[in-house]
């Protein structure tokens, strides 16, 4: 069901784990401008995807980073798909599995303005620090949102 409609057949979505080899880099990129940086997180990853009619529409990468801490590096909807609660379901479903996987608080960066910081803080997680330049320390390309370059990270977190 999206916004309170009946939800079709043709409106059913899947969530299910998949291993890294499974996302398209392609939909990555959409959440993470550099190959570089998802090759240095998605093969030791939990992923998740969203599924509608057998295609990926929207994925998530999560990675344990401490005992009892993991970090959602990745998550994106196919551009098409979005605005239709799909990552927010898929946010969801992996918060469920990381609770069971014994993990206590998950963390993210984002950056400090734009739908995305919006979309987390409805997902209730909280800023706990800024980083200074990070997206001009770590990034190639200069990364722009509604014509406003992006330069430094939120660190947010959810305690489980």
């Amino acid at each position: 069901m999206v916004n309170g409609e009946t939800a079709s057949i043709k409106d059913i979505v899947t969530f299910a784990e998949v291993a890294p080899i499974a996302v398209p880099p392609s939909l990555l990129l959409e959440a993470d401008p550099s190959a570089t940086s998802i090759a240095s997180y998605l093969l030791d990853s939990w992923c998740f995807v969203a599924l509608k009619n057998k295609q990926i529409i929207a994925a998530c990468v999560i990675k344990k980073t401490d005992s009892g801490v993991a970090e959602v590096f990745n998550i994106a909807v196919s551009p098409e798909f979005q605005g239709n609660g799909w990552g927010t379901g898929l946010l969801k479903y992996a918060i469920q599995f990381t609770r069971k996987k014994k993990i206590k608080r998950l963390e993210i960066g984002t950056g400090t303005f734009g739908y995305q910081l919006a979309f987390y803080q409805r997902m209730g997680f909280r800023v706990s620090e800024v980083v200074t330049n990070h997206f001009l320390e770590n990034y190639d390309e200069p990364i722009w949102e509604n014509g406003v370059q992006h330069k430094d990270m939120l660190r947010l977190y959810l305690d489980l």
